[in-house]
Protein backbone atom coordinates (compact mmCIF):
# COMPACT_ATOMS: atom_id res chain seq x y z
CA UNK A 1 0.00 0.00 0.00
CA UNK A 2 1.97 3.49 -1.43
CA UNK A 3 1.37 6.19 1.27
CA UNK A 4 0.51 9.09 0.34
CA UNK A 5 3.12 12.15 0.91
CA UNK A 6 2.55 15.88 1.15
CA UNK A 7 3.42 17.35 -2.71
CA UNK A 8 2.96 20.95 -1.61
CA UNK A 9 1.58 23.24 0.81
CA UNK A 10 -0.55 26.34 0.21
CA UNK A 11 -1.54 28.92 2.63
CA UNK A 12 -4.02 31.24 0.86
CA UNK A 13 -3.81 35.08 0.75
CA UNK A 14 -6.21 37.41 2.57
CA UNK A 15 -8.63 38.93 0.03
CA UNK A 16 -13.07 40.39 0.16
CA UNK A 17 -15.75 38.31 -2.01
CA UNK A 18 -19.11 39.38 -2.28
CA UNK A 19 -20.10 42.45 -0.93
CA UNK A 20 -17.14 42.50 0.98
CA UNK A 21 -16.71 39.66 2.89
CA UNK A 22 -13.26 39.56 4.39
CA UNK A 23 -11.75 36.00 4.10
CA UNK A 24 -8.51 33.81 3.14
CA UNK A 25 -8.73 31.97 -0.14
CA UNK A 26 -6.81 29.33 -0.19
CA UNK A 27 -6.80 28.16 -3.75
CA UNK A 28 -8.02 28.82 -7.09
CA UNK A 29 -7.46 29.66 -10.84
CA UNK A 30 -3.36 28.80 -10.74
CA UNK A 31 -4.05 25.75 -8.39
CA UNK A 32 -6.64 24.25 -11.01
CA UNK A 33 -4.09 21.77 -12.81
CA UNK A 34 -2.72 20.29 -9.84
CA UNK A 35 -6.15 19.83 -7.63
CA UNK A 36 -8.50 18.84 -10.35
CA UNK A 37 -11.53 19.05 -9.75
CA UNK A 38 -11.16 21.26 -6.91
CA UNK A 39 -11.71 24.68 -8.04
CA UNK A 40 -11.46 26.83 -5.38
CA UNK A 41 -11.22 26.97 -1.33
CA UNK A 42 -11.79 29.84 1.01
CA UNK A 43 -12.19 30.57 4.39
CA UNK A 44 -14.18 33.10 6.38
CA UNK A 45 -14.30 33.87 9.60
CA UNK A 46 -14.61 36.89 12.17
CA UNK A 47 -16.36 37.48 15.21
CA UNK A 48 -16.44 41.72 13.80
CA UNK A 49 -19.86 42.03 11.70
CA UNK A 50 -18.10 44.02 9.87
CA UNK A 51 -15.86 41.73 8.31
CA UNK A 52 -18.74 39.45 7.11
CA UNK A 53 -22.48 41.06 7.57
CA UNK A 54 -22.26 42.31 3.83
CA UNK A 55 -22.54 38.47 2.63
CA UNK A 56 -23.17 37.14 -0.86
CA UNK A 57 -25.76 38.81 -2.85
CA UNK A 58 -27.68 37.45 -5.40
CA UNK A 59 -24.94 35.97 -8.15
CA UNK A 60 -25.02 33.65 -11.12
CA UNK A 61 -23.23 30.39 -11.02
CA UNK A 62 -22.84 27.62 -13.62
CA UNK A 63 -21.07 24.39 -14.81
CA UNK A 64 -20.02 23.49 -10.99
CA UNK A 65 -20.70 23.59 -7.53
CA UNK A 66 -20.61 25.12 -4.13
CA UNK A 67 -20.17 23.51 -0.73
CA UNK A 68 -20.69 24.90 2.48
CA UNK A 69 -20.07 24.07 5.69
CA UNK A 70 -20.28 26.09 8.61
CA UNK A 71 -18.46 25.36 12.04
CA UNK A 72 -19.76 28.94 13.66
CA UNK A 73 -22.99 30.92 13.10
CA UNK A 74 -25.65 30.97 10.28
CA UNK A 75 -26.06 31.77 6.75
CA UNK A 76 -29.74 32.30 4.89
CA UNK A 77 -29.53 31.31 1.45
CA UNK A 78 -32.28 31.90 -1.41
CA UNK A 79 -32.34 31.70 -5.59
CA UNK A 80 -33.75 32.24 -8.37
CA UNK A 81 -35.88 29.08 -8.38
CA UNK A 82 -37.98 29.78 -5.16
CA UNK A 83 -35.63 27.84 -2.71
CA UNK A 84 -34.29 29.34 0.74
CA UNK A 85 -33.06 27.88 4.10
CA UNK A 86 -30.65 28.68 6.76
CA UNK A 87 -27.05 26.63 7.12
CA UNK A 88 -26.14 26.33 10.53
CA UNK A 89 -23.25 25.83 12.41
CA UNK A 90 -22.23 21.91 11.62
CA UNK A 91 -24.14 21.68 8.51
CA UNK A 92 -23.62 21.68 5.05
CA UNK A 93 -24.56 22.18 2.09
CA UNK A 94 -23.67 20.68 -1.56
CA UNK A 95 -25.36 22.88 -4.51
CA UNK A 96 -24.89 21.82 -8.06
CA UNK A 97 -25.81 24.78 -10.06
CA UNK A 98 -25.86 23.23 -13.52
CA UNK A 99 -27.13 24.64 -16.35
CA UNK A 100 -27.35 27.94 -14.09
CA UNK A 101 -28.58 29.39 -10.81
CA UNK A 102 -28.70 32.81 -8.99
CA UNK A 103 -28.59 32.89 -5.39
CA UNK A 104 -27.49 34.90 -2.28
CA UNK A 105 -25.83 33.98 0.59
CA UNK A 106 -26.13 36.17 3.83
CA UNK A 107 -24.19 35.44 6.90
CA UNK A 108 -26.39 36.35 10.04
CA UNK A 109 -25.21 38.49 12.95
CA UNK A 110 -24.48 36.14 15.80
CA UNK A 111 -22.44 37.18 19.10
CA UNK A 112 -19.56 34.29 17.91
CA UNK A 113 -19.42 35.51 14.68
CA UNK A 114 -19.27 32.97 12.10
CA UNK A 115 -16.90 31.02 10.52
CA UNK A 116 -16.58 28.16 7.72
CA UNK A 117 -15.45 27.28 4.25
CA UNK A 118 -16.96 27.16 0.61
CA UNK A 119 -15.31 24.83 -1.79
CA UNK A 120 -16.28 24.79 -5.39
CA UNK A 121 -16.12 21.47 -7.34
CA UNK A 122 -15.95 21.08 -11.10
CA UNK A 123 -19.09 19.61 -12.80
CA UNK A 124 -17.48 17.74 -16.10
CA UNK A 125 -18.92 18.55 -19.42
CA UNK A 126 -21.78 15.57 -19.78
CA UNK A 127 -22.92 17.53 -16.49
CA UNK A 128 -22.59 20.96 -16.58
CA UNK A 129 -25.86 21.47 -18.10
CA UNK A 130 -28.03 19.48 -16.15
CA UNK A 131 -30.88 20.68 -14.01
CA UNK A 132 -29.24 22.56 -10.55
CA UNK A 133 -29.74 20.48 -7.17
CA UNK A 134 -29.13 20.77 -3.59
CA UNK A 135 -27.75 18.60 -1.08
CA UNK A 136 -28.16 19.38 2.45
CA UNK A 137 -26.49 17.58 5.34
CA UNK A 138 -27.36 18.69 8.63
CA UNK A 139 -25.15 18.51 11.76
CA UNK A 140 -27.46 15.65 13.31
CA UNK A 141 -27.35 13.81 10.02
CA UNK A 142 -23.56 13.20 9.54
CA UNK A 143 -22.24 9.92 11.65
CA UNK A 144 -19.08 10.28 13.72
CA UNK A 145 -16.64 7.33 13.41
CA UNK A 146 -14.68 7.20 16.37
CA UNK A 147 -10.61 6.03 15.94
CA UNK A 148 -8.54 6.17 18.70
CA UNK A 149 -7.90 9.47 20.04
CA UNK A 150 -10.52 11.09 17.53
CA UNK A 151 -13.24 11.03 15.41
CA UNK A 152 -13.98 11.06 11.57
CA UNK A 153 -17.20 12.53 10.21
CA UNK A 154 -17.99 11.44 6.72
CA UNK A 155 -19.98 13.81 5.06
CA UNK A 156 -19.65 12.96 1.44
CA UNK A 157 -18.36 9.20 0.84
CA UNK A 158 -17.33 6.47 3.52
CA UNK A 159 -15.03 5.40 6.06
CA UNK A 160 -14.74 2.19 7.69
CA UNK A 161 -18.12 0.84 6.32
CA UNK A 162 -19.97 4.45 7.61
CA UNK A 163 -21.55 6.28 4.74
CA UNK A 164 -22.01 10.15 5.36
CA UNK A 165 -25.52 11.44 4.27
CA UNK A 166 -24.28 12.88 0.87
CA UNK A 167 -24.31 10.22 -1.99
CA UNK A 168 -24.95 10.32 -5.64
CA UNK A 169 -22.30 12.87 -6.33
CA UNK A 170 -20.49 12.88 -9.68
CA UNK A 171 -16.37 12.02 -9.64
CA UNK A 172 -17.13 9.94 -6.44
CA UNK A 173 -15.77 12.49 -3.78
CA UNK A 174 -15.24 12.23 -0.30
CA UNK A 175 -15.77 14.91 2.26
CA UNK A 176 -14.35 14.32 6.28
CA UNK A 177 -14.59 16.52 9.00
CA UNK A 178 -12.01 14.97 11.53
CA UNK A 179 -10.69 15.40 15.10
CA UNK A 180 -7.64 13.85 16.51
CA UNK A 181 -6.06 14.47 20.04
CA UNK A 182 -2.41 15.02 21.00
CA UNK A 183 -0.42 11.94 19.36
CA UNK A 184 -3.67 10.26 17.97
CA UNK A 185 -3.42 9.07 14.38
CA UNK A 186 -5.79 7.85 11.28
CA UNK A 187 -4.91 6.30 8.91
CA UNK A 188 -7.46 7.72 5.64
CA UNK A 189 -7.49 5.43 2.23
CA UNK A 190 -7.11 7.07 -1.06
CA UNK A 191 -7.84 5.57 -4.12
CA UNK A 192 -4.56 5.88 -6.48
CA UNK A 193 -6.29 7.77 -9.22
CA UNK A 194 -7.99 10.70 -6.65
CA UNK A 195 -6.78 13.98 -6.00
CA UNK A 196 -6.76 14.49 -2.45
CA UNK A 197 -6.61 17.60 0.28
CA UNK A 198 -6.28 18.66 3.62
CA UNK A 199 -6.97 21.83 5.66
CA UNK A 200 -5.74 22.18 8.95
CA UNK A 201 -8.25 24.42 10.28
CA UNK A 202 -7.35 23.81 14.31
CA UNK A 203 -3.77 23.20 15.81
CA UNK A 204 -0.66 21.36 14.06
CA UNK A 205 -1.03 18.12 11.48
CA UNK A 206 2.20 15.41 10.87
CA UNK A 207 1.64 13.41 7.64
CA UNK A 208 3.37 9.70 8.08
CA UNK A 209 6.63 9.26 9.61
CA UNK A 210 7.83 13.11 8.64
CA UNK A 211 8.43 14.41 11.77
CA UNK A 212 7.28 17.89 10.67
CA UNK A 213 4.04 19.35 11.59
CA UNK A 214 1.83 21.66 9.70
CA UNK A 215 0.50 24.58 11.65
CA UNK A 216 -3.66 25.50 11.53
CA UNK A 217 -4.12 26.99 8.24
CA UNK A 218 -2.14 25.10 5.92
CA UNK A 219 -3.70 23.34 3.02
CA UNK A 220 -1.61 19.84 2.06
CA UNK A 221 -1.76 18.77 -1.33
CA UNK A 222 -0.73 14.99 -1.25
CA UNK A 223 1.17 12.63 -4.03
CA UNK A 224 -0.23 9.94 -5.73
CA UNK A 225 -1.22 6.71 -3.30
CA UNK A 226 -3.65 4.58 -2.01
CA UNK A 227 -3.50 6.14 1.78
CA UNK A 228 -2.28 8.57 3.77
CA UNK A 229 -1.47 8.70 7.29
CA UNK A 230 -2.75 11.94 9.47
CA UNK A 231 -1.43 12.77 13.12
CA UNK A 232 -2.28 15.22 15.39
CA UNK A 233 0.61 17.26 16.42
CA UNK A 234 -1.25 19.04 19.19
CA UNK A 235 -3.57 18.65 22.17
CA UNK A 236 -6.15 18.79 19.46
CA UNK A 237 -5.84 18.59 15.27
CA UNK A 238 -8.90 19.30 13.53
CA UNK A 239 -8.58 19.49 9.28
CA UNK A 240 -11.23 18.48 6.83
CA UNK A 241 -10.11 16.07 4.11
CA UNK A 242 -11.47 16.01 0.87
CA UNK A 243 -10.81 13.48 -2.11
CA UNK A 244 -12.19 13.45 -5.77
CA UNK A 245 -11.81 11.84 -8.81
CA UNK A 246 -10.09 14.33 -11.43
CA UNK A 247 -11.95 15.25 -14.57
CA UNK A 248 -8.94 15.83 -17.19
CA UNK A 249 -11.07 18.61 -18.86
CA UNK A 250 -10.18 21.99 -20.67
CA UNK A 251 -11.44 24.55 -18.26
CA UNK A 252 -12.63 27.66 -18.99
CA UNK A 253 -13.02 29.92 -15.81
CA UNK A 254 -15.14 32.94 -15.57
CA UNK A 255 -15.54 34.16 -12.08
CA UNK A 256 -18.29 32.29 -10.82
CA UNK A 257 -19.10 30.31 -14.13
CA UNK A 258 -17.30 27.38 -15.38
CA UNK A 259 -17.32 26.21 -18.28
CA UNK A 260 -15.35 23.76 -21.08
CA UNK A 261 -14.67 26.40 -23.86
CA UNK A 262 -14.46 30.23 -23.95
CA UNK A 263 -17.34 30.27 -26.44
CA UNK A 264 -19.39 28.28 -23.76
CA UNK A 265 -18.38 30.99 -21.21
CA UNK A 266 -19.45 33.78 -23.43
CA UNK A 267 -22.70 32.20 -24.06
CA UNK A 268 -23.65 32.05 -20.60
CA UNK A 269 -22.80 35.64 -20.02
CA UNK A 270 -24.63 36.79 -22.97
CA UNK A 271 -27.44 34.80 -21.40
CA UNK A 272 -27.37 36.68 -18.23
CA UNK A 273 -27.34 39.73 -20.31
CA UNK A 274 -30.39 38.76 -22.12
CA UNK A 275 -32.31 37.06 -18.90
CA UNK A 276 -32.19 33.86 -20.40
CA UNK A 277 -29.68 32.21 -18.08
CA UNK A 278 -31.96 30.11 -15.88
CA UNK A 279 -33.25 27.24 -17.74
CA UNK A 280 -37.13 25.96 -17.71
CA UNK A 281 -37.22 22.88 -15.14
CA UNK A 282 -38.21 19.90 -16.76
Amino acid sequence: MAERKVAKVIHGTETRDGAGVRLRRIFANRDTALLDPFLLFDVFGSENVADYIAGFPMHPHRGMETVTFMLEGTVRHKDSLGNSGVIGAGDLQWMSAGSGIIHEEMPQKSPKGVRGFQMWVNLPKAEKMREPAYRDAPKSAIPSVAVPGGEVRPIAGSFNGVSGPLTGIARDPAYFDVRLEDGAMVSLPTPETQTAFVYVYEGNLGVGEDPKAYRTGSCLIFSPGSSVQLRSGSATCRFVFARAEPLREPVAWGGPIVMNTQAELETAFRELDEGTFIKKRT
